[in-house]
């Protein structure tokens, strides 16, 4: 079938809750159920689809989940089927039912307040605008909007279907109702605010256009500004009348407050007042001092001095400095009385160490080698650069081409036996130690387990260096 030739949108029948509002204060919305009257109204509207449809349609239903609106759709449905007076050509066994979340009311919140704040909260919505006032713990109609938004894609993709129902009845609340039209024409948040409620069972009528296939709406929205204006022409003719008769209208009860201006209402903070600062009082010296920072920065002077009451930044005590081994100035006392850590950094040339404070490291040079020589086979375990996961910072292939990587090694092989030909020991402080053998990264002393050994062939040397290296590139060793 494809499209539907109506869309049908249709309010829930009344409620408790729309003849008593303070029912909300025990009842959750989703569970308001319908006055007897809301019954007889939905069972009139299944009257009154029954009128709309050809003998031959197919209908597909899509409910809010509330309770109200659940019990309108089998209102609907039971005269609808009905065959009193006359047998309906509409069974249910043919019909398609689905709840759908996203056409669910506003949410108001859970349980709401009072009578008197709930009031407050609509004149507060009322000035903030109906759209993008969110109620507290709730929603707002945008909010709503998003719900809807999605509900018409998901009705768009299934009015694909070959077998898709030639009427769709939405079964829905007031503002959803506003809402999915505004989705649908594309109405501006100013049209949406303006336009009234819809009434309890009220039908609003989608048709598809033959030759555009486009949904024309074929009801007159009521808006307040038409209601405004319609208030505004009986008023004009009602004073003509008086005026003609010679007449003196007295002046109404409305005329006559507004006569007296009304202070303008103040909304956001507490409501109904607040005791937040009841047991909170700012220090007086906190106070003086922000006011001397604004006076300051008012007219443009500089601060004064701590002991003359600077300001707040001034007046904070210095932070006591921790020298080291290689400032100049003397060292200073710990805040908590302690002496300052005394770190020797040159241990780290003399013994195998891996931190300046002398904790001996647990893994050596023979072993760093030792592990290179038999490299791991599983490319999830390798060792990275920063000593990450796997590959982590390892270095790409183009990082190092084989020319630099020779031309390195070639000049690593030379310091080292340059070192071991002159026989000085690698862990000595001598000066020639000192410039031909390096710690590594981590501060370990390099390995002498070679020393005293003949200098070899330096190819040799070349070919075991350059064999270690493609080991551990990109390692941090």
């Amino acid at each position: 079938m494809g499209r539907p030739r109506l869309i049908i949108l249709i309010r829930h029948a009344q409620s408790e809750g729309n003849k008593n509002r303070e029912i909300h204060q025990t009842i959750p919305d989703h569970r308001v159920k319908l006055t007897p009257e809301g019954w007889q109204q939905a069972r009139e509207a299944g009257q009154k689809l029954r009128g709309l449809l050809r003998p031959d349609d197919t209908l597909q239903f899509y409910t809010s989940p509330y309770r109200r609106t659940r019990e309108t759709t089998e209102g609907i449905l039971e005269t609808l089927t009905s065959d009193d007076p006359d047998p309906s050509p509409f069974k249910k066994i043919n019909m398609k039912v689905y709840e759908e979340p996203r056409l669910r009311e506003q949410d108001f919140g859970n349980f709401q307040p009072c009578s008197a704040e709930m009031e407050r909260m609509w004149q507060e919505r009322a000035d903030y605008g109906h759209f993008f006032y969110r109620i507290p713990n709730g929603e707002s109609a945008a909010d709503a909007y998003d719900r809807v938004s999605g509900f018409n894609e998901s009705l768009w993709r299934q009015f694909g279907d070959d077998d898709f129902a030639s009427v769709c009845v939405l079964v829905t609340h007031g503002l959803m109702s506003r809402v999915f039209l505004m989705k649908w024409y594309h109405f501006s948040v100013e049209y949406f605010e303006d336009l009234r409620n819809v009434n309890h069972c009220e039908f609003l009528i989608m048709k598809k256009q033959k030759d555009s296939g486009k949904y024309d709406l074929e009801n007159n929205l009521r808006t307040w500004s038409e209601l405004r204006r319609e208030r505004a022409a009986i008023k004009a003719k009602e004073d003509k009348e008086l005026t003609d008769t010679g007449k003196e209208k007295e002046p109404s009860k409305a005329e006559k407050q507004a006569t007296t201006p009304a202070p303008p209402r103040k909304w956001g903070g507490c409501p109904q007042g607040c005791n937040h600062g009841k047991n909170f009082k700012i220090r007086r010296d906190l106070a003086e001092l922000r006011q001397h920072d604004e006076n300051c920065a008012a007219n443009g002077h500089t601060h004064t001095p701590p002991e003359t009451n600077g300001t707040i930044a001034s007046r904070r005590t210095p932070a006591k400095r921790v020298q080291g081994p290689n400032n100049s100035d003397d060292d200073s006392d710990d805040p908590r009385g302690r002496a300052p850590p005394q770190i020797d950094v040159t241990r780290a040339q003399e013994d195998i160490v891996s931190s300046p404070d002398g904790t001996p490291s647990f893994i050596t040079i023979e072993d760093r080698l030792r592990s290179v020589s038999t490299p791991l086979k599983s490319n999830f375990l390798r060792t990275g650069r920063d000593f990450g996961g796997t590959y982590s910072g390892h270095a790409s292939e183009e990082e190092f081409s084989e020319n630099d990587a020779r031309e390195r090694l070639a000049a690593k092989a030379a310091r080292v036996k340059s070192g071991e030909r002159n026989g000085t020991s690698l862990n000595s402080r001598e000066p020639s130690a000192v410039r031909h053998a390096h710690a590594n990264r981590l501060g370990d002393a390099p390995n002498n387990s070679d020393q005293g050994s003949d200098g070899g062939d330096e190819a040799e040397d070349l070919d075991k260096a350059e064999k270690e290296d493609k080991s551990i590139r990109g390692s941090v060793y």
